[in-house]
């Protein structure tokens, strides 16, 4: 897929990636491109997987969870981690999972109601899946920013 992406693919994918629900004829006039050609070109980064889906981006502390926390888990082995992480899927409050190097297998991100959820997440959740040997959490004060991935 490298570098197979031009001019009017990138700037497409810039505009969604700043609002994924901006119409097509409203990007064709800021491209000065015809409304046809975005639809064309939306179809087939699609086709590609380069665009896997539009999402609403739900506002956490509105919801009422105000702890943002990030986890490393430890496994007892490297056998257990497809395991674990089949476990965690099934816990509401992670909302992603990652497999990593490092000193964790597996680092999670978790949003829960306050620090006692969380307390109750760990402990009553994740350290009682078979295979893990310990976790440390990260509290996350504040999202500084976050966006998809670079597009050049």
């Amino acid at each position: 897929m490298e570098n197979q992406f031009d001019y009017i693919d990138r700037q497409i994918l810039s505009k969604l990636r700043d609002d994924a629900r901006k119409a097509f004829s409203q990007i064709a006039e800021e491209l000065n491109v015809s409304n046809s050609l975005i639809h064309q070109r939306i179809k087939k980064l699609t086709a590609e997987g380069v665009i896997k889906n539009a999402e609403f981006v739900l506002d956490e502390k509105k919801l009422g969870y105000k702890t943002k926390s990030y986890t490393g888990i430890r496994l007892r082995e490297a056998r257990f981690a497809k395991e674990v992480m089949r476990e965690l899927e099934k816990i509401d409050e992670i909302v992603e999972c990652n497999f990593v190097s490092g000193s964790y297998a597996i680092f999670i991100l978790t949003y829960t109601r306050d620090n006692e959820h969380l307390q109750k997440v760990l402990y009553d959740k994740v350290h009682l899946i078979n295979g893990v040997a310990g976790t440390d959490s990260f509290i996350c004060f504040d999202t500084c920013f976050k966006r998809n991935s670079v597009i050049q």
